[in-house]
């Protein structure tokens, strides 16, 4: 975006933004929630936001309470987080599929008072998972609880949302400063846990506007948002985008690949955001004489695969792909204005930020070689504040003031970068990010398990699936069945191992670092030794 005043920087709260939307588009249509068919204006949106923000103070949330949410996409996960912001308070949205260990370890982490589900968690609150947490309250957005009962082991208050938002008093507005932290969003680890990304109510939205104008957003554009708003790239993106452009939000559950082209036609969207597989799973649909007679005029691809201009000319779109982090910021865009044989590239560097290409010692590599990614933004409320709790990583990211990315690519003789792999240990799964670490440790917990190295391999769709190399105790029974069930209680469904191979022991360094990328070559051409999680002779695909 356009370089910002002090004085504009200063003015950009969510919540006067939420206000400001109401006063000018009021009666525009801001939100189709496809899966119900609801529809909310603007003022609808702020209206509504109001009386959640009343709900939540009528608990005692204000100004710095952390605020934890595990939803799935619905007009009520959103009406909340801008809730949240208005009071002052800090959304900390989380996969809704977490569970055990590492459900405590992302609610301690985060200083997480109150947690927000769909459902009333039965198993979560009879157990001792949330014990020694700051967390006192659970919200249930579904209802089927008493509200202020006390439940579970460790007393937990349980409220029904509905309940307290029709009775709620009126919102009192707080005192919001631009520079307040709004939300803590994760991404996965590198060498060690996930990390959360500290956004300020500045941030949140200036990363909504610098998106809105890189992909080109317009007051008339529908934009199709099947991506979790948990993450930056459904909220901050496809959602705050839109509304900064003043556009219209389609908003599904979740991404289907039977109902995607029907809700693109019926809710006429123009604009989606493909990850990913998604893209892998469009394209291996069988094909249509429709297939080209929707209304989208762009579809923003990351990345952008080797069959993107046969996707572009089979369904009648443009490309736009960009390059950017959770932890930082948006680095580089492609448009439909730049040279077609650039396409399969991450675009040039948006207005007032830079990007380098350098060595493991900080020097720049020359035109057209791979080495790590470095960025640097000429605006300081531009980008992410930091990890929470973590000023060692967020030193070593910052580097020689430079920002690390940790993924690797390559600038071409015209500036457009080309992204190649990610140096950092992370894996890419189903349009999610999972810490190797964090499955790791899961797989570790089992009292039969002596070590274990998690890696990405490729199966049949491009990106990764994941795989485990484990060294379990001598003599012991345990079989790949037991140990994947075992992950399953721990883990979130999509960081489950797919493929897990026993081995008698792990190639190591000298220094005894696990070398996993022998174990990655070795799967490469012998996956058909690995137990399979989703084979037809181990388990029914869902």
């Amino acid at each position: 975006m356009a370089s910002m005043s002090p004085s504009q920087i200063k003015g950009m709260t969510i919540g006067e933004f939420v206000r400001s939307r109401a006063q000018t588009h009021g009666r525009d249509i801001a939100l189709d929630y496809l899966t119900d068919g609801r529809r909310f204006t603007y003022k609808d949106i702020q209206d509504k936001s109001d009386q959640y923000a009343g709900a939540l103070q009528t608990l005692g949330i204000g100004r710095a309470t952390h605020v934890a949410l595990m939803l799935e996409n619905s007009p009520e996960f959103l009406l909340l987080l801008i809730a949240i912001a208005k009071i002052g308070a800090v959304a900390v949205p989380l996969t809704p599929s977490l569970r055990g260990s590492l459900l405590k370890h992302f609610i301690g982490h985060s200083d997480a008072e109150v947690l927000i589900v769909e459902e009333a968690p039965e198993e979560m609150l009879n157990s001792q998972i949330l014990q020694d947490t700051a967390l006192k309250s659970v919200l249930v957005v579904n209802g089927g609880v008493t509200t202020g009962a006390a439940r579970g082991s460790i007393g937990i208050q349980t409220h029904d949302l509905g309940q307290l938002v029709r009775n709620a008093t009126v919102f009192a507005c707080e005192e919001v400063s631009y520079k307040d932290l709004a939300m803590l969003m994760y991404t996965s680890g590198t060498t060690g846990p996930s990390k959360a990304n500290m956004f300020t109510q500045t941030h949140v939205l200036q990363y909504a506007f610098q998106q809105a104008q890189a992909y080109g957003y317009l007051e008339e554009d529908v934009v199709y948002t099947c991506l979790p708003i948990s993450h930056a790239n459904g909220l901050l993106s496809s959602t705050y985008g839109a509304f900064a452009a003043g556009a219209r939000v389609a908003l599904v559950r979740k991404f289907s690949v039977s109902r995607f082209w029907e809700e693109v036609r019926t809710s006429g969207s123009t604009v989606v955001g493909l990850l990913g597989s998604m893209t892998d799973f469009l394209w291996n649909a069988p094909r249509s004489s429709e297939d080209g007679k929707n209304p989208l005029r762009t579809v923003i691809m990351i990345p952008v695969p080797h069959y993107g201009k046969a996707f572009a000319e089979r369904f009648g779109i443009s490309i736009i792909s960009s390059y950017g982090l959770t932890d930082y910021a948006l680095a580089t865009i492609f448009t439909p204005a730049d040279p077609q044989e650039k396409i399969g590239s991450a675009g040039r560097c948006r207005p007032g930020m830079q990007v380098r290409i350098v060595d493991d010692d900080d020097f720049d590599m020359p035109t057209g070689s791979v080495g790590e990614i470095l960025l640097r933004s000429d605006n300081m409320w531009g980008v992410a504040s930091g990890y929470y709790k973590m000023p060692a990583e967020t030193l070593a990211c910052l580097r020689n003031l430079w920002f690390h990315t940790g993924d690797r690519g390559y600038l071409d003789e015209d500036g457009y970068l080309f992204f190649t792999d990610r140096k950092k240990d992370s894996i890419r799964r189903r349009g999610e990010n999972v810490s190797a670490f964090e499955v790791e440790n899961a797989i570790l917990t089992h009292e039969q398990v002596n070590e274990a190295a998690v890696f990405a391999v490729k199966a049949e769709q491009s990106e990764d699936e994941i795989a485990a190399c484990v060294v379990v105790a001598t003599g012991c029974g345990l079989t790949p069945e037991e140990l994947a069930a075992h992950c399953a209680a721990d883990l979130a469904s999509f960081m489950v191992p797919r493929y897990l191979l026993f081995v008698d022991e792990l190639p190591k360094t000298q220094n005894q670092k696990i070398e996993k990328y022998k174990l990655r070559v070795h799967a490469e051409g012998n996956l058909h030794e690995y137990w399979d999680r989703l084979s037809p002779a181990t388990v029914t695909p869902t």
